[in-house]
């Protein structure tokens, strides 16, 4: 059984528009994709290519109206010639009495005359042409030229901006060599700080007795107290017995210095002088 047209149709139409959906995104991504390849600098010197080319060929469309022109001048001279020898036979004929033999010398002689006039004609068409050509092709060089310079200032400028902007993305990071740097380091300071918190939680752990030193090494936190308390009483005793020593020495010292002084006092006293009685 045919479906009816109505169906048909209404089935294409959506088809219809998918298709033109499509290729539009094709076409939009393929102009994106040709805006990043294209460089502006191949770009100038492609047009330029393209001038001279085209320059080439007027110079060359001069060259073969010079060479018609040529060729015609040389015609019209071989015709001219002719026509001086066919004017000069019918003279010596009429001198000779031959009437019929000049009549016939002129009558060749004005056939000559009427190709010499189209000769002339063409001759006058191609150094128009030349002279118009000449023209184009002097204004075209100069096109060409003005072009030329104008070509490589843009690229100069072009070059100089994509050198200062690459520079500018290289200080401010965000090109893409100086971006994948920077996530390097990002990423080795994310790793080192984390293994730096691992450490440190290996070693509270270990403290706290929540982890074995399976090296034998670490204490508990039983012994470690023990060891801490022990080492403050023999700091202690030791700062006892070295307050011993010094107040011994002092007292010894103050002895000795008290007893220095009675004696020299003792033999600073004078000696009892002798008493004589008056008789």
């Amino acid at each position: 059984m045919l479906e009816p047209e109505s169906v048909r149709r209404g089935r294409a139409k959506p088809m219809s528009g998918v298709m033109k959906r499509m290729g539009m995104i094709f076409r939009a991504k393929a102009n994106k994709a040709l805006d990043r390849a294209e460089d502006p600098r191949e770009t100038l010197d492609y047009s330029y290519q393209k001038q001279l080319e085209l320059l080439q060929k007027v110079r060359r469309g001069v060259a073969d109206v010079a060479t018609s022109r040529k060729r015609l001048e040389l015609q019209l001279n071989q015709l001219q010639s002719q026509s001086t020898k066919l004017e000069d036979q019918g003279r010596k004929a009429l001198a000779l009495g031959r009437e019929d033999l000049a009549r016939e010398a002129l009558s060749r002689r004005a056939a000559l005359q009427q190709q010499v006039t189209d000769l002339e004609t063409q001759h006058a068409t191609l150094q128009g042409e030349e002279e118009k050509l000449t023209l184009a092709a002097q204004r075209l060089q100069a096109k060409v030229d003005a072009f030329r310079t104008k070509k490589e200032t843009i690229k100069a400028t072009y070059t100089a901006a994509q050198a200062q902007t690459r520079i500018g993305e290289a200080f401010s990071g965000i090109s893409e060599e100086m971006g994948d740097v920077g996530l390097a380091i990002q990423r080795a300071e994310d790793k080192t700080a984390q293994l730096q918190a691992r450490a440190g939680a290996i070693d509270e752990l270990l403290a706290s007795g929540a982890l074995d030193d399976q090296s034998g090494m670490h204490k508990d936190d039983i012994q470690a107290e023990l060891d801490r308390l022990s080492g403050g009483t023999d700091v202690e005793l030791e700062l006892q017995r070295m307050k011993a020593e010094l107040a011994g020495g002092s007292s010894s010292g103050q002895q000795a210095l008290e007893g220095g002084t009675s004696q020299q006092q003792s033999q600073q006293q004078p000696q009892d002088t002798p008493r004589f009685d008056k008789q």
